[in-house]
């Protein structure tokens, strides 16, 4: 889960970012994918957050880490995307949203807690999925994060495979949620996607009752 920080102490405790989000590219766009869940300690202070946060027109980012860090740094870049769309006059890069991100997230590293996925769609590259974490910028084909993640890694490398179709993608998130939410203690609560292409972005909430079933549910 996202955690909230208990005030200046938290930064001498061991960080945590207990969540579980996913991106992945397709031809002509992208998926983004991430659970619900934010703790405060060992208590879960809400249970339908969506970690997916608009950064600009076809942009998006999902958070993990500290609840508060990460916001902060989407709402950040997402003011400076305006900005620098209004002075080009024409909408941003995925790249350069990312790169942005990761400014941020390295100049103040000691002070921050967020580990962001930056995904979209630009006239350029089209679809792309960036991890972005302490200074490193790295676009990818898939990319997952979070605590829930370690417990799915086996299951995205064995069942990605390039060329997939848009819903196919949906499908391959939806299923590496179910199953982190499924062993992860610190993921949970519903399934938020955004598809993202040429003609926009497409929310999408699943409750837990209509998530994937599995063998050991």
């Amino acid at each position: 889960m996202l955690e909230e920080s208990s005030g200046p102490g938290w930064l001498s405790e061991e960080v945590k970012t207990g969540t579980t989000i996913i991106g992945i590219e397709y031809d002509g766009g992208v998926v983004l994918g991430s659970d619900s869940r934010v703790s405060a300690g060992a208590s879960v202070v809400n249970r339908v957050m969506n970690k997916l946060s608009l950064l600009h027109d076809k942009i998006y980012c999902a958070l993990s880490g500290s609840a508060a860090d990460a916001q902060t740094i989407a709402e950040i870049v997402n003011y400076q995307l305006d900005v620098h769309s209004v002075e080009l006059g024409e909408d941003s890069l995925v790249r350069s949203a990312a790169t942005l991100v990761k400014n941020i997230s390295y100049k103040y590293k000691e002070e921050l807690s967020a580990h962001l996925i930056v995904a979209g769609w630009d006239r350029k590259k089209k679809g792309q999925v960036y991890v972005t974490m302490s200074g490193l910028l790295s676009r990818q084909p898939f990319a997952v994060g979070g605590s829930g993640s370690s417990y799915v890694y086996g299951f995205v490398d064995a069942e990605y495979r390039k060329d997939m179709s848009r819903r196919e993608c949906q499908e391959f998130v939806v299923n590496a949620l179910t199953l982190a939410m499924g062993r992860d203690g610190s993921s949970g609560g519903v399934a938020y996607l955004v598809t993202i292409d040429e003609t926009g972005a497409e929310e999408k909430c699943i409750l837990g009752n209509d998530l994937p079933k599995f063998f050991d549910q």
